[in-house]
């Protein structure tokens, strides 16, 4: 058949039985109806998996699936996107690019609880909503093909070569209702703004699009004081004058608050996408922001120098892994299990000022640090320096060596 633009003959694959990685929003809504029409799907599974989607948004999934005629079955996934991704997240100090790992978390967790729903279901296909352009279509793919390998995957939008417009156009002929402006993807980790839609370099995102960041302008003029403590590894408390919260879910939720009211934690970058294409992406993960930043002080103050030197080698393979795919491949098993092997010693707590757009770090303390003061400070006689004599000739004799052979001429 020819596409709807009536430009290329595409042959679509057909199925009986389908369930929709759906979240209500514009392209996995639209799947809804395209499936029976063009997939010749008799029966259609909308599976929303909630990661910290609001009451709200939750509830326009249920109203748009309803609205479809398709059955709804909501997978409740947070503590488990708690637990065990952002945990992980945090234990490497999670950075694509300057991009906290997050969305492309959620798409496999995702991924595999839907494709474990289909198999449970007796479904011969799974539906998702990614675009041809974009890199969550890799991810979905991969876990797919491990929890369902049977199953065939449908990407109507790929398929049909949408553009926004044309999505956005085919939804109002179906009824479909949809958020007007650029679109969004929401986790309690991080949020991404009009994700592939942000190709102006000369436009400032406007303050009404964001939930949690305030421009500086906007944000209040005296300081916010903060006490967070984490043992080992974790964000465990986070207290202000006003409130205490405790467990990592609250607390996030709670930091996205605190920051974004005080301008931390907006990222405006360009991002090297799964097939090499750059884009400018924006975020705004203000929870992430302050954890991870105090998370990296304190292993500085608490793992060895080795540690430090070699720990970044391993959050980078794992951050890339995961960034492709590759949550469930060995490589990104191995890399978690070394960075969470470690963080039985960052234990720590800390006074912090956050103040449009700043983060100052009060005080610190450990009870596992390795700062030694008495043995490292030039104010105390701790540590005899004469000591260090014998070892700087040691030290110094490979340049003897290197002296005799003679130096390049630059």
């Amino acid at each position: 058949m020819s596409d709807l633009s009536g430009k290329y003959v595409i042959e679509l694959p057909q199925c009986k039985k389908v369930a929709v990685a759906y979240s209500g929003g514009l392209d996995s809504a639209l799947a809804l109806k395209l499936l029976p029409e063009y997939y010749g799907a008799e029966e259609v599974l909308a599976v929303t998996c909630n990661v910290g989607l609001t009451e709200q948004e939750l509830e326009e999934a249920r109203s748009k699936a309803e609205l479809c005629g398709v059955p709804w079955h909501l997978i409740e996934c947070t503590d488990e996107f708690v637990n065990d991704f952002i945990t992980r997240a945090i234990y490497a100090n999670s950075s694509y690019e300057g991009y906290p790992v997050a969305t492309s978390m959620t798409r496999q967790l995702i991924a595999r609880r839907v494709a474990e729903f289909a198999v449970a279901q007796g479904c011969d296909a799974i539906c998702e909503g990614s675009t041809g352009k974009g890199n969550d279509q890799y991810r979905m793919n991969n876990v797919f093909s491990m929890f369902a390998p049977d199953l065939k995957v449908i990407v109507p939008v790929r398929d049909f070569n949408f553009t926004r417009a044309q999505e956005k156009e085919l939804s109002a002929q179906y009824g479909i209702p949809f958020k007007p402006g650029i679109g969004d993807d929401l986790t309690m980790w991080c949020r991404s703004i009009g994700s592939g839609e942000v190709d102006n370099l000369q436009m400032r995102i406007a303050q009404e699009d964001y939930i949690w960041w305030k421009y500086p302008e906007n944000a209040p003029d005296k300081p916010t004081e903060l006490e967070i403590e984490f043992v080992e590894g974790l964000p465990v408390r986070a207290a202000s004058d006003a409130e205490t919260v405790s467990g990592l879910k609250d607390i996030i939720h709670y930091l996205n608050q605190v920051g974004g009211e005080n301008s931390i934690g907006k990222i405006d970058m360009f991002e090297d996408g799964m097939i090499g294409l750059k884009s400018r992406e924006v975020y705004e993960a203000p929870a992430a922001t302050i954890i991870l930043t105090l998370h990296r002080d304190l292993e500085q103050l608490c793992l060895t120098k080795e540690q430090i030197q070699f720990k970044p080698q391993v959050e980078r393979q794992w951050a890339y892994m995961v960034y492709h795919g590759g949550w469930y491949h060995p490589v990104t098993e191995d890399c978690a299990a070394f960075c969470a092997n470690s963080q039985w010693a960052v234990n720590g707590k800390y006074r912090v000022l956050l103040y449009k757009g700043s983060l100052d770090i009060l005080s610190r303390e450990s009870s596992t640090g390795l700062f030694a003061p008495d043995l490292r400070s030039l104010a105390t006689a701790g540590w005899d320096q004469r000591e260090s004599g014998p070892a700087t000739k040691i030290h110094a004799m490979q340049y003897k060596i290197l002296a005799k052979r003679g130096l390049k001429a630059n």
